[in-house]
């Protein structure tokens, strides 16, 4: 209760309205897998690097060739989850978190192999380097990347004896007439570079050999402040640009601050600047020269060629809750994301017949077990009838849908001959799907059955799906993708793989995931509340409230609000011992509405003078 101890008026803030429940994103989609290249966790001793990167949320294909790399790794094999986020976002998905899985060659010791798994590039001498360029991410694709060095020697920083427009960190070069710099193609003399320190007195200085600060020589009459600009290829496609870096630190620009292994100022560089701290001017004037003598392109070499993922790998490890530098991995790491409503994993297809199921159940236990994301499942590649008939045996879970056949599409990777036939591509159909599943929760809802949908982005199907193998496929919730004469390929069916009749749909199943995960997630301003009737009835409002705007989408039965559901939260959902132990129990229940998924018109002759019945 408030304190009114004084004599006086008081203005106090109240609600008389119950809190509003907000609908989840339901068409955010999660994969695990290989990419090319890209953020994935890791820990090296030498150098000493922790990287604890969390899944990347891209909104489009062009950002995940920014994160990620291209369709295909360096030695030219496709990579099914590049492919699947292409067609996610052709599809009309908008939201894709991505896991990158990637299995580390290691040492004997157990510990990762730094040379097999990073490329890097020495600065200066090979054999006895004053810093090295590395790759930020594993992968044999750190081999596509180049480095080139410039510098740029700007006009006289000395004014009256005091530097001037530079900050500790800065590299100058000192000379004798500040009328006259040296030509922009001549190199810094590295007898005259000098590293900018700050005096006792707070003014600007030159850092001596000792690492302490002098004061500006008498006999220097002009500093010419160096910076370099660093610029980055990474495939055919991508080149960045870093402008205006500093030599040393404090400066904000250091180029081993603006470019480091764990935090760089550009999020998605892809190498970082290995180097140790300078310990004198010298050591300073040896790191610009060997910068600068890299003014022509160079490439990261090392990197032995990478290995497909194993089921393990794509399953992945938790974080660590006891080291903070060992972050989660495969989909562990999609744990952690809320958001996230499907799942799926397209490297499944490329493990060993005899591993595959196993991969796909840990996929399907990932769903069952966070409860609020349903797992696109992809079948063998080239199966038949029988084969992926024999597959889906395997499973029995609602939170699974299976989709079947396989996806053919031109390669856009490919290089075709002039009067060549076009290269095909078979893909497996998951990224297609979930696209679908997008694009029908914007446009209808997450009630509406994603089925009976266009497929964008292919050309044909790997396998002819007709109407008499579909009645063998449909009713073991095997959703077929087939073609229609004049109205293209369509997903054409909308079951899970489950075996209990209440979760049949796919459209059912993800309504309730929708209704529950919206509830827990806007009801925590429950817990610890005083448990009685003011709290039951402002819960029960909430609810109702929510499901009101529901039933009027079209998501549930009924011609009225009392028809499509109910919620109750009372003494007839608790008993006094629920309510000395703390629990609030409210009883929730609605009616949602099935696909029409056979339409029968029944249709007979009659006369003019016949009674209809």
């Amino acid at each position: 209760m408030p304190e009114y101890l004084t004599p006086a008026v008081y203005v106090e803030e109240t609600s008389f309205r119950s809190k509003s429940i907000e609908g989840v994103p339901t068409s955010t989609f999660g994969m695990a897998g290989r990419t090319e290249y890209g953020p994935v966790a890791y820990k090296l001793d030498q150098p000493a690097v922790a990287m604890t990167p969390k899944p990347v949320l891209v909104t489009s294909y062009t950002e995940y060739e920014r994160t990620y790399g291209d369709l295909v790794t360096a030695s030219g094999d496709p990579i099914y989850l590049a492919h699947a986020a292409r067609a996610f976002f052709e599809n009309g998905g908008r939201r894709l978190y991505v896991s990158r899985v990637f299995p580390f060659a290691t040492a004997e010791d157990g510990t990762i192999d730094r040379d097999n798994n990073f490329a890097s590039l020495p600065v200066g001498a090979a054999d006895a380097p004053v810093a090295t360029w590395r790759a930020r991410w594993p992968g044999e694709a750190g081999r596509t990347i180049s480095v080139a060095v410039k510098f740029l020697r700007s006009k006289n920083k000395l004014v009256g004896g005091a530097l001037k427009g530079v900050l500790a960190g800065a590299v100058v070069e000192v000379g004798d007439d500040p009328h006259k710099p040296p030509p922009d193609t001549t190199a810094p003399v590295a007898a005259n570079i000098r590293i900018v320190d700050i005096l006792p007195d707070g003014t600007l200085g030159f850092r001596n050999a000792e690492n302490g600060v002098d004061p500006v020589p008498a006999a220097t009459n002009a500093a010419f402040h160096i910076t370099l600009t660093v610029t980055v290829r990474f495939g055919a496609h991508r080149s960045d640009d870093y402008a205006l870096l500093e030599l040393e630190k404090p400066h904000s620009r250091a180029i081993a601050q603006v470019l480091q292994a764990e935090d760089p100022s550009d999020d998605t560089a892809v190498v970082w600047l290995d180097r140790p701290d300078a310990a004198s001017p010298t050591d300073s004037a040896a790191l610009l020269g060997a910068l600068i003598g890299q003014s022509s392109f160079a490439f990261l070499t090392g990197a032995s060629g990478d290995a497909a993922p194993e089921a393990a790998d794509l399953q992945g490890q938790p974080s660590d809750p006891d080291d903070a530098t060992i972050a989660a991995t495969g989909l562990a790491a999609l744990a952690e994301i809320d958001d996230i409503a499907i799942v799926a994993c397209p490297d499944t297809v490329t493990l060993d017949p005899t591993a595959q199921p196993e991969a796909v159940q840990n996929l399907i236990d990932h769903c069952e077990q966070l409860k609020y994301r349903i797992a696109i499942v992809d079948p063998p590649a080239n199966s038949s009838i029988s084969e992926v008939r024999q597959f889906r045996s395997q499973f029995d879970s609602k939170y699974g849908a299976l989709y079947y056949p396989w996806v053919t599409i031109l390669d856009p990777t490919a290089k075709n001959d002039p009067g060549a036939p076009p290269a095909m591509l078979t893909l497996p159909p998951s990224g297609f799907t979930a696209g679908i599943y997008a694009r029908s929760d914007i446009e209808r809802g997450v009630h509406k059955a994603p089925a009976n949908e266009v497929v964008y982005g292919m050309t044909k199907l790997a396998f002819n799906v007709t109407y008499d193998r579909q009645s063998v496929l449909n009713p073991e919730g095997i959703n077929a993708l087939r073609f229609f004469e004049g109205r293209s390929n369509r997903v054409w069916g909308a079951r899970t793989i489950s075996s209990d009749p209440e979760w049949k749909y796919v459209n059912v199943r993800r309504l309730f995931i929708y209704l529950e995960h919206s509830i827990d997630r806007s009801t925590q301003w429950a817990v610890f509340e005083p448990n009685n009737e003011r709290l039951w009835a402002s819960i029960r409002q909430s609810i109702e409230d929510f499901l009101l705007v529901t039933w009027r989408t079209g998501a549930l039965m009924g011609t009225k609000p009392e028809e499509a559901y109910f919620v109750r939260c009372d003494r007839t959902t608790m008993t006094q011992n629920d309510l000395d132990n703390g629990r609030l129990i409210c009883l929730i229940g609605v009616a949602p509405t099935y696909p029409a998924e056979f339409v029968i018109f029944r249709i007979g002759q009659w006369t003019a003078d016949a009674t209809q019945s």
